[in-house]
């Protein structure tokens, strides 16, 4: 939206390429000074430690932040890391600012989150959606449980109790900010965070008020509004109505924020509350080889009577105060879900509701111990209640007396989850050119089962009799920042990501299964980087490698069979720059090499594409990512843009047997700023008209798809007050 917290100071910043924007911040000025005891000097004092850059001054201030000075001389933070990890830390990170989500105008999360490095969502039906982050997409509890998912630094769900299509919950339509980290986030924010995490920053009130609306060609209408009382109290909805390109797909969202700010006593206070509901008539995967090259398949739904509808709410506070030379900083939360929706990705068709309640509290204390030694710890405890029912309405069967798919009840449980964690940190400035930052925290998961079906084998469905599991696990963290000179950075990073299964990882099990011989999965990773500005500022960059050992990888087949003892091995190198190439036109973008393989054997007798040898390659694991966009600021109120994203080829099947060959898929944009207020839009998406599928993979031998959108363009209209 245009009231932008980062648009505020200038025009100019209007012009920065989006990847300067995402990076110049963190990138620009990383020699690192110790936490000194000082606030941020106001408007008018001297700046401490500036580097000039185009159209905006960064500068280290005594208190270790780095704050933009626009031309005006007005100071702005950079975006609020609720997620409390600093931009310069050692790690792949980076952050996605509300001009380039307001560009962009994201019908659906993958839209904005694939022009990321190392990230590849892709899009199944209406708002659903499988997400890999330095990872194959990966699905089932491995889906669920590998990625977390964060609104304004707070898990939208309880750590058991996940969803592969959870980006459908944060309000990122109107987002402030969206950090994003690549790789292992375990040692701080805990379970879950394995491959990585995004958290979706609101606006905060003081911003401004914006109301906009838009059209698709392909009948989506879409309105967002952002109501600002100015100083405690900031309104957000966004409302979608799509009648979907393909047959029987309708969607309709909801999404609700309020956010509010108060300095009650000696505490800093933000508060929020959020929720949305979706009602999606869904579609199903088309079938056949390369059956989403034809326009007239493509448009059908095998699935007609396949719908997904599922609301949420979440309650948060942050509450900061100084402490004993220190800050505290309380959090407490709640969320509530519910989902109902048919297996249409599943052969025999059954129909799953499920939903779960909970909430906790995350604590946190920062200390300068000394003027090169930084002290932090944080406690995080959360419980929740929630279920899962599965029905299968119809007799289903693959050949006359197949008995593996019984009509009828297959699930119907209750758990009752409890989570407690521990970390500490250390920051140590070793001189003022190298920083050391290690990091441990024990984490505690406790379950508590119920069944209301019969215990026992049913068909190919095992369910467990009542039980109680529980799991502990340690997570460290070490990584060091050498910053070469006052504009390159240069790092190592070590971290472990672990995740305790998910509820439907241990208790909707199948026939082959025994219970409770589910271990946590364990990731090592290791990385590499550098990062800066050169060419007097023009240009940004940020490269990385890294290598990944997954152990205990619990994942679901092709043929729909869980495996509980997989093991994997991920590397691979992401390089992302963007530069000035005049005062009006930039360049950026990105490019993502990597390979990931299976490292052991299941043999399926006279299944080729279902067998694993040690090597084959992960299915749905594309080889390389590109992403790229030319920015030109044609007039003071002209901008223009063309994007283009690269999904490079990758196996549909464990066994290395089938492929899907990738596709290159082009986009642009106009923006006009008729007055000062009000701004006119279009984006036109697959400018080429280009064939090409979502997602593709193989199912009971059958390849399918979901197909990718024909040519079209959303025309838009916004008004800022």
């Amino acid at each position: 939206m245009q009231s932008r917290k980062h648009r505020a100071g200038s025009g100019n910043v209007q012009r920065l390429p989006a990847m300067f924007a995402a990076t110049a911040i963190s990138a620009t000025f990383l020699a690192s000074a110790a936490h000194a005891q000082q606030s941020a000097p106001s408007i008018g004092d001297t700046l401490p430690d500036c580097a000039d850059v185009p159209d905006f001054t960064a500068c280290k201030f005594p208190d270790g932040k780095v704050r933009v000075v626009i031309s005006d001389e007005r100071i702005y933070d950079p975006v609020r890391t609720y997620g409390d990890r600093q931009s310069s830390s050692p790690g792949s990170q980076v952050n996605l600012y509300g001009d380039q989500i307001d560009a962009t105008a994201a019908d659906h999360p993958a839209e904005i989150l694939n022009q990321l490095p190392g990230v590849n969502v892709q899009m199944n039906s209406g708002q659903e959606h499988l997400i890999a982050i330095r990872s194959p997409v990966l699905t089932g509890g491995a889906g669920q449980g590998s990625f977390l998912i964060l609104e304004n630094g707070v898990p939208t769900r309880s750590p058991a109790f996940g969803n592969v299509n959870s980006l459908i919950e944060p309000h990122h339509e109107i987002a402030d900010a969206i950090e994003v980290v690549r790789g292992p986030g375990s040692a701080k924010y805990g379970s879950n965070a394995v491959h990585g995490l995004i958290n979706v920053i609101l606006p905060e009130p003081g911003e401004g008020s914006e109301v906009r609306a838009s059209y698709g060609t392909l009948g989506r209408w879409r309105t967002d509004m952002k109501l600002d009382e100015g100083q405690h109290w900031l309104v957000n909805l966004s409302l979608m109505k799509d009648t979907g390109w393909r047959d029987n797909t309708d969607v309709s969202q909801q999404k609700l924020s309020v956010v509010g700010k108060f300095n009650p006593g000696l505490w800093d206070a933000t508060v929020w509350l959020s929720g949305q509901n979706l009602e999606q008539e869904s579609g199903g995967y088309i079938t056949g080889a390369d059956a989403y090259k034809d326009e007239d398949i493509a448009k059908t739904n095998p699935d007609p009577d396949a719908y997904r509808n599922a609301w949420s709410a979440r309650l948060g506070a942050r509450l900061e105060r100084s402490l004993f030379d220190g800050t505290l900083t309380l959090i407490p939360y709640a969320h509530s879900q519910a989902m109902i929706f048919s297996q249409h990705f599943l052969p025999n068709g059954g129909v799953e509701k499920n939903g779960h309640t909970g909430g906790g509290v995350m604590v946190r204390y920062e200390q300068p111990v000394s003027e090169q030694l930084t002290w932090r710890v944080g406690t995080d405890l959360d419980a929740a209640t929630g279920y899962l029912r599965e029905i299968q309405p119809d007799p289903f069967g693959f050949f006359p007396g197949d008995s593996r798919f019984p009509q009828g009840v297959h699930y119907d449980y209750d758990v009752d989850t409890t989570v407690a964690a521990l970390w500490t940190e250390l920051e140590w400035a070793l001189s003022e050119d190298v920083r050391i930052l290690a990091g441990l925290r024990g984490e505690s998961h406790d379950y508590d089962y119920s069944t209301k079906a019969p215990a026992g084998i049913n068909g190919r469905f095992n369910v467990p009799a009542d039980r109680s599991d529980s799991y502990e696990f340690l997570t460290p963290k070490l990584g060091a920042v050498w910053s070469v000179s006052d504009t390159v950075d240069l790092y190592a990073n070590y971290a472990r990501g672990a995740r305790a299964p998910q509820v439907s990882d241990l208790y909707r099990l199948q026939s082959l299964q025994v219970v409770g011989q589910i271990d946590a999965e364990t990731l090592d990773s290791v990385e590499i980087g550098a990062r800066g500005a050169a060419l007097d500022g023009r240009l940004v960059f940020d490269v990385a490698a890294y290598w990944m050992d997954k152990e205990n990888f619990f994942f679901r087949d092709s043929d729909g069979l869980n495996v509980t003892d997989g093991s994997t091995e991920h590397k691979g190198v992401e390089v992302s720059a963007a530069y000035d190439l005049t005062d009006t036109l930039s360049l950026s973008g990105n490019v993502s090499w990597s390979d990931q393989t299976y490292t052991f054997d299941r043999i399926i007798a006279g299944s080729a594409s279902n067998t694993i040898l040690d090597g084959n390659e992960i299915d749905t694991a594309p080889e390389w990512l590109a992403n790229a966009r030319l920015n030109w600021q044609a007039t003071d109120r002209l901008a223009l843009s063309l994007n283009v994203e690269h999904i490079g080829e990758y196996f549909t099947d464990p066994g290395n047997q089938n492929t899907y060959p990738g596709h290159t898929v082009l986009g642009a944009r106009a923006a006009w700023a008729w007055t000062d207020t009000h701004t006119v839009w279009i984006n036109i998406r697959n400018l080429t008209d280009e064939r090409y599928a979502d997602r593709a993979d193989v199912s009971f031998g059958t390849p399918r798809y979901f197909p990718g959108e024909p040519v079209n363009a959303t025309i838009g209209l916004s008004r800022t007050f």
